[in-house]
């Protein structure tokens, strides 16, 4: 089943680079509200994997997880 968000629905970013959250907010075209990991203080996992893949899926999974 796909995930699905409404128009205005927040977004978090699994980053703590502000400029990215800026481009992914860019590319959806403000349909959804973009914030950063690192905005709600969330820590910042270690890059264990060896790919830029695996270690994004880590970012994404801990950001997930600890946002709710």
């Amino acid at each position: 089943m796909p995930l699905t968000l409404p128009p205005g629905g927040r977004i978090v970013a699994a980053t703590h680079n502000p400029g990215k959250a800026r481009e992914l907010a860019a590319l959806l075209e403000g349909r959804f509200e973009v914030v950063t990991a690192g905005s709600l203080g969330l820590a910042e996992p270690e890059e264990t994997e060896q790919t830029f893949t695996g270690n994004a899926l880590v970012k994404a999974r801990a950001a997930a997880d600890a946002s709710g």
